[in-house]
């Protein structure tokens, strides 16, 4: 699709170089009521889908291929091709099954988990504001067309390339597309045709994102046409990276392999020196390496991390990079922002305290205390109609606070619309961290109008009057104390507290916080959500230390802290975000006093990533939640970033490792619980796995050392292989988790998936394992003078069910051995059943029992296989109520 705005000879001026009216007039558009809905679908046709590319969509021939490409997997062909070489085409037939099985099961759960991927892409689709056939919409950037009328907001990312309409105190971050590091300034007066990117001041181009001020602007480029996508043509796709849990992974299987071959070699020269046969000692050798080797282990981490991330978007909890998963788990700090999170984010105005002396409260009838028609109250509302962004459209698009501003002058009979026909809007200065305020200029019969609204503290300090027209009063320094007052009482009542004021300039150049008129305070209630007092006692009891980072005032904070119960029965510590200085400023008790508060108020972005930095320096892994553009340096430097999904800028949504969809603080406690059961699960199916591998090592190790007849046949431990090691290990791999999880420290930071104590319980469960079946052998060829084919088919069976049975023991510490995580994980048990079925065949079904050398044990086999696999069980479950195996989880 050719670019809507290429310059070329036979083409219109660029969009840059033309005046915006004649920029509308080009793409036919109505400034005021934008495309309507027959005309947008049109051109979406004709234009098609807003996106460069969508993620990269995996086939199923290509999710297939990427199974061969392990080193597990050349093995396996290896082993086969070896067999084939010394004539042993049955086992060679075999082993080629192993690798089909093994690859068949790799595609199923790799393809389920690609496609649950590609879903999740769907799901977290950027929203941007348009006004289409006269009213405000949110809609997928995807949906833009040439001809959209974008609203734009400080925060916003640019989904197209725009020409822009308006613009209030707006600077771009065009790092992404430019290089420039520094926010640039834009506006809307033409530039020269031939101004180079950088400088073309009316354009907004696509992947970069406002860091301040707002603007209206026209799409003139959408998709591979824009400036980006132009550049996306020419780059390659990146390849997939592993995670870091992966990689982990990945290593511990590499290491595994080559300590397989070296033992299989030592095998195999071991019992050439005893005397056996050297053919069929390479035959053993070879099998052992195959079977001995964890092929399940990359499998199940992957479906395991899969089935997490999709299980937390199911909980409006989405994960946009998958190491987040890990790290969920040793989450031991959480700063979490107020509003929205911890409140409903349904702002409504509760109060107003009038210049006047009036005080009125909105109620469902309308304004009571003083009466709706008070000239005070109007003007009060009409500033804060006017300086105001937001829009009642669909239920309310924009920022809540000023949402519920506009409602409230909606009860009040004035509408945004029918104001700003009167006092039409000349100029905006944006709200910014550094004057907490917001200011518009508007024309009016007797000149120009200067609305303005924010922080009581900063309002009042560039106020020099109280009132309006004649009964305006200088603004005497105790009139100003009692305003603070009157401020600090609302905020102890739990309201957000605004001041409104006006003011009149000479130009719409002018400075506007300056001789301003304070008339009036205005205080909005934002109730706490229900479920957060219970999400805060699960954190207290998993030992996450909870933290409130709000922009609000330390008044407010506190009292919403304290009807949360933030802290438990503990007293409250509430400090201001200027304690907050650089770390290298902060002496050591600054830092013990900070790492101790519980509220930071009146924190600006700059100190919320000191705060991370210095929970981090204590060592512990911190999650951070955040909004808005400036927000994204704190995302980043935090070990979890969460964004909100509903309020959040899309630049914090990008810098983020979480999204919550919901903006709920209980979301984050189900997404921190989540993360720690995938952590345990993936610790308990390579304890399960790497157990089960060492105890089919040992057995014919030991058998061969011994020069005592093999225990087990090469097909048979192939076999096992199978039926032992990747189902009961995908079930482990998805379990729902043990019941406790939350009621524990988190883990440390730098804990391994597998660390000492755990590869003793290796060692000692594959023990346990190798001397129940080295027992049952010795036993059937001894006292019970069974032929050698029935004794191998003793130790068969008994090397199975031990280890199936093994899968109990990987139960938690002290859960009981009848109420567990296993015992309630329902993939367990199917694949307790699939497996029994499977060796039920092996037995009973003449062509594959004839195949693995297996023969009915009869009554007295089947008397001593069970007794003799369940004492693994019994062992592990012993030292499990004993605690001696393990200290907190497998």
């Amino acid at each position: 699709m050719p670019s809507p705005h290429t310059p070329t000879a036979d083409t219109a001026p660029p969009p840059w170089s033309q005046p915006a009216p004649s920029v509308l007039a080009g793409l036919g558009v109505n400034p005021r009521q934008g495309l309507d809905r027959q005309e947008a679908r049109r051109r979406l046709r004709r234009f098609g889908p807003n996106r460069l590319r969508p993620p990269r969509h995996r086939s199923a021939w290509q999710v297939l291929l990427a199974q061969f490409k392990s080193l597990m997997m050349l093995l396996l062909a290896l082993a086969a091709l070896l067999a084939f070489g010394l004539g042993q085409t049955v086992d060679g037939a075999a082993i080629l099954a192993v690798l089909g099985l093994n690859v068949a099961i790799g595609f199923t759960v790799e393809l389920r988990g690609v496609r649950s991927m590609e879903a999740l892409y769907r799901l977290t689709r950027l929203k941007v504001r348009v006004r289409r056939g006269g009213h405000v919409k949110q809609i997928a950037t995807e949906q833009l067309v040439p001809g959209d009328l974008v609203l734009l907001e400080g925060g916003d990312k640019v989904g197209a390339d725009l020409r822009l309409l308006e613009a209030a105190n707006l600077q771009v971050d065009e790092s992404a597309l430019t290089g420039e590091s520094l926010p640039v300034t834009k506006g809307i007066e033409p530039v020269p045709a031939d101004s180079p990117l950088a400088e073309r001041s009316t354009m907004l181009y696509s992947g970069t994102h406002l860091v301040q001020g707002s603007g209206e602007a026209v799409v003139v480029a959408t998709g591979l046409a824009t400036e980006l996508g132009r550049i996306a043509t020419l780059v390659t796709q990146i390849p997939d990276k592993a995670t870091p849990l992966e990689q982990k992974l990945a290593l511990l299987g590499q290491k595994l392999i080559w300590l397989t071959l070296a033992l299989a070699a030592l095998l195999a020269l071991a019992g050439i020196w005893v005397g056996r046969e050297p053919v069929a000692m390479l035959k053993i050798a070879i099998a052992l390496a195959v079977a001995a080797v964890p092929e399940g282990l990359p499998v199940v981490a992957t479906i395991a991390l899969a089935r997490g991330m999709w299980r937390m978007a199911r909980q409006n909890a989405l994960i946009n990079r998958l190491a987040a998963v890990e790290t969920l788990g040793a989450t031991a700090v959480i700063c979490t922002d107020k509003t929205g999170t911890l409140t409903e984010n349904r702002l409504s105005l509760a109060r107003l305290l009038l210049a006047s002396g009036e005080q009125a409260e909105l109620a469902e009838a309308g304004f009571e205390g003083t009466g709706q028609d008070s000239p005070q109250l109007r003007q009060a509302l009409e500033l804060a109609v006017l300086c105001n962004n937001a829009s009642l459209d669909e239920g309310g698009l924009g920022d809540p606070l000023e949402v519920a501003l506009l409602a409230a002058g909606r009860q009040a009979g004035l509408e945004r619309e029918a104001l700003l026909r009167r006092w039409p809007e000349l100029r905006e200065e944006a709200f910014s961290t550094d004057s907490r305020m917001m200011a518009s200029f508007h024309q009016g019969p007797d000149g120009i109008r200067v609305a303005v609204k924010g922080a009581p503290e900063a309002v009042l300090a560039a106020c020099a009057f109280e009132g309006s027209g004649d009964q305006a009063e200088p603004m005497v320094d105790a009139r100003r104390q009692h305003w603070l007052a009157q401020n600090q009482r609302l905020a102890k009542q739990g309201l957000r507290v605004l001041a409104l004021a006006e003011g009149r300039a000479a130009n719409i150049e002018a400075e506007p916080y300056q001789g301003l008129s304070l008339l009036a305070l205005v205080g909005l209630m934002d109730p706490p959500r229900q479920d957060v007092a219970l999400a805060l006692a699960q954190c207290r009891a998993a030992g996450i230390r909870v933290v409130m980072v709000t922009g609000d005032q330390a008044a407010t904070a506190a009292h919403v802290a304290r009807q949360l119960g933030l802290d438990g029965d503990q007293p409250l510590v509430v400090a201001q975000g200027k304690a907050l200085r650089p770390l290298d400023e902060m002496s050591e008790p600054d830092k013990v006093a900070a790492l101790a508060t519980s509220v930071f108020a009146r924190v600006e972005p700059a100190q919320k990533l000191r705060l991370v930095a210095l929970h981090q320096e204590a060592g512990a892994v911190v999650a951070m939640t955040g909004d808005g553009v400036n927000d994204a340096p704190a995302l980043k430097q935090a070990d979890i970033g969460i964004a909100m999904g509903q309020r959040g800028t899309q630049v914090a949504r990008e810098a983020a490792a979480m999204v919550l969809k919901d903006d709920a603080f209980a979301t984050l406690v189900l997404a921190v619980r989540q993360g720690r059961i995938i952590f345990d699960n993936i610790r308990s199916f390579v304890l399960y796995l790497l157990s089960c591998n060492i105890s089919e090592l040992m057995v014919v190790a030991l058998a061969t050392l011994a020069d005592a007849p093999l225990p087990l046949l090469p097909l048979q431990i192939l076999y096992l292989n199978l039926v032992t090691d990747v189902f009961p290990a995908l079930a482990l791999g998805v379990g729902p988790g043990a019941p406790g999880v939350m009621e524990r420290p988190p883990r440390p930071r730098a804990e391994a998936v597998i660390d000492g104590r755990h590869w003793l319980a290796i060692l000692g469960y594959g023990s346990s394992i190798t001397f129940a079946v080295l027992g049952a052998f010795a036993l059937a060829l001894g006292p019970l003078a069974l032929a050698p084919a029935a004794a191998v088919t003793i130790a068969f069976l008994t090397l199975a069910l031990a280890q199936l049975w093994h899968l109990f023991n990987m139960r938690q510490p002290g859960s009981s051995w009848r109420h567990n995580a296993i015992v309630r994980n329902p993939y367990a048990w199917a694949a307790l059943a699939l497996c029994l079925v499977l060796l039920w065949l092996a037995l009973y079904l003449p062509p594959l029992a004839a195949l693995l050398h297996l023969e009915p044990p009869g009554l007295t086999g089947w008397a001593l296989v069970l007794s003799a696999s369940l004492l693994p069980l019994l062992l592990g479950q012993s030292l499990k109520a004993l605690n001696l195996t393990q200290r907190k989880h497998p």
